[in-house]
């Protein structure tokens, strides 16, 4: 089976995006976990005089015991006018001790003459010079050709000729870059082509997503013959991003059947999209493909009941072969498949043909048409399937709650105080509770003084904590009178679970996502202990 090798770019190129920065620890966090999947490259930045962190990075990796990647360093040709020795960058490349050096250097005769500022002849001199002074410390050497596609298109043969400089130079892969993503790909189909076919020397990919077809150019280059890619995880990068490697990979592995990491690491594929999303503090994309949240969501009752039925009918291929799964959602779209789905299993054997699927379904929609959702508020779902179905999961009875926020003044930071007052139902009989807490907004004050009044008779609420908060206005046209929609995702030892409340009041909604949350987790916890399904 043809092996496609894998280089990572995230920690160099996917730091160039808006918002990303990360520290030399998190970047040697996310080569590990690079390393342990099977990646071949990973490359860890430009180690120069004006980038501290990056050198401490390549001293740090040089004591790493690498298990599968070359760490990789990355830099530019020599600058014009001076020897390769002379070139100080180039001299921190080589005293960074990686075993592979990334250089890049100009293919479009614009670059070379508008930014540059040199002529053709140097700029191949520069390339090849270069390419040949690094691979003389012993270090493997790839060029990416900057540009390329571009340079190409304006003049095919100075674009071919800066390869030419870079295989004479040492060069042990020519990568092609479309390093302003504005390519077509079959375009790139021909130009990749002729270029595997023009020289002896293994032929790489670089693509940016400027014009969306990042993944589409990267696949198209590997089946004319590209034998590397190169890419980011998540697809971070500069501008619209870089080829996302998590679509990347899969699509060589799954659609073109060819191997890009060792057997059996791509069903960590979603793992590690999560991952280097915590690291770096992004928001996951939850429609990415292959690995988002959304891949293999299902919502249409029609699109549902085929899939329960041919899982081929509406995925186009096993969430589980890259660390995925399926997802049922619950909407006003859904039918009687789809509740039945989620509820067998709590109650296995559900017949469809019970009424209360349908008194279920009715409620979801006349809920949905006031602005409630479901599809991220599932245990707020579940709650009311299980009212539907004559249970009272209800822990308390609110009796009242008051919040107070006040500032008292323009230099000082504002309070929040909440005072709630509820009737604890108890295996053994009711207890009334009136606690009071202070916050750090209305919200974390009404969770406070509710977990004040009800932790003591139900201890599972110490593990069970908020992870996220949102909030959206429903009707923008009615100013700050309109309604707003809270979800509320919370966790405990491993489960999250998402909740919602709707209402003109946020502090309304909030309490209906906040009390949800909490009792949800509270039963199916309970449930758990004696032996009950509580995966919700």
């Amino acid at each position: 089976m043809r092996k496609v090798h894998v280089y990572d770019t995230t920690l160099r190129d996917g730091c160039q995006a808006e918002g990303i920065s990360l520290s030399v620890e998190d970047k040697l966090r996310i080569a590990r976990r690079l390393d342990e999947m099977g990646f071949d490259y990973i490359e860890g930045g430009w180690p120069n005089e004006t980038n501290p962190r990056d050198q401490e990075v390549f001293e740090r990796a040089r004591e790493e015991e690498w298990q599968h990647a070359k760490f990789a360093a990355f830099g530019s040709t020599r600058r014009p006018g001076i020897g390769p020795a002379e070139d100080a960058q180039l001299q921190y490349l080589v005293a960074s001790g990686a075993p592979t050096i990334t250089i890049f250097g100009k293919s479009w005769d614009l670059h070379v003459t508008d930014v540059l500022r040199t002529t053709l002849d140097e700029n191949l001199r520069m390339i090849e010079e270069s390419c040949a002074f690094l691979a003389e410390s012993g270090a493997e050497v790839i060029f990416d050709a900057e540009h390329f596609f571009d340079g190409y298109r304006a003049d095919p043969e100075f674009a071919l000729e800066t390869l030419r400089a870079a295989e004479r130079g040492g060069a042990q892969c020519l990568v092609l870059c479309d390093t302003n993503g504005g390519s077509m790909p079959l375009f790139v189909r021909d130009v990749v082509q002729e270029v595997v076919e023009g020289f002896g020397t293994p032929v790489g990919i670089h693509c940016h997503n400027d014009a969306g077809m990042a993944a589409a150019n990267t696949q198209i280059a590997v089946e004319m013959g590209a034998s590397q890619v190169q890419g980011t995880i998540n697809g971070y990068g500069e501008r619209s991003g870089n080829a996302d490697l998590c679509t990347v990979i899969a699509n060589i592995e799954l659609k073109s059947g060819l191997r890009a990491l060792p057997a059996g690491r791509l069903a960590r594929l979603r793992e590690l999209a999560r991952y280097v999303d915590e690291v770096a503090l992004v928001q996951p994309n939850e429609r990415a493909p292959y690995v988002g949240a959304d891949s293999f969501a299902h919502k249409g009752g029609m699109h549902v009941n085929a899939v329960l039925k041919t899982p081929a009918s509406f995925e186009h291929v096993a969430p589980e072969s890259v660390g995925n799964e399926r997802r049922i959602l619950v909407s006003d779209y859904s039918g009687g498949s789809t509740i039945m789905h989620k509820l067998e299993h709590i109650y296995p054997g559900l017949d469809r043909k019970d009424p209360r699927l349908q008194e279920v379904l009715a409620q979801v929609k006349e809920r949905e048409n006031e602005g409630y959702q479901y599809e991220a508020a599932e245990a707020s779902f579940e709650l009311l399937a299980r009212r539907v179905f004559g249970e009272d999961p209800t822990l308390f009875e609110l009796h009242g709650f008051r919040v107070i926020m006040g500032k008292h003044s323009e230099d000082e930071e504002p309070f929040a105080e909440a005072t709630v007052q509820l009737e604890l139902r108890l295996p053994d009989g009711t207890e009334e509770m009136h606690t009071a807490s202070m916050g750090d907004g209305p919200v974390n004050a009404l969770d406070l003084a509710l977990r004040k009044a009800i932790e003591p008779h139900y201890p599972e609420l110490g593990d069970i904590h908020l992870v996220d908060y949102k909030v959206r206005v429903l009707d923008a046209g009615e100013g700050t009178r309109g309604a707003v929609r809270v979800v509320i995702q919370t966790a405990d030892n491993g489960r999250t679970w998402g909740t919602v409340g709707v209402h003109q009041n946020i502090i309304e909604a909030s309490w209906q996502a906040l009390t949800d949350s909490i009792v949800y987790g509270i039963i199916t916890a309970r449930e758990r202990e004696e032996g009950g399904d509580a995966s919700g």
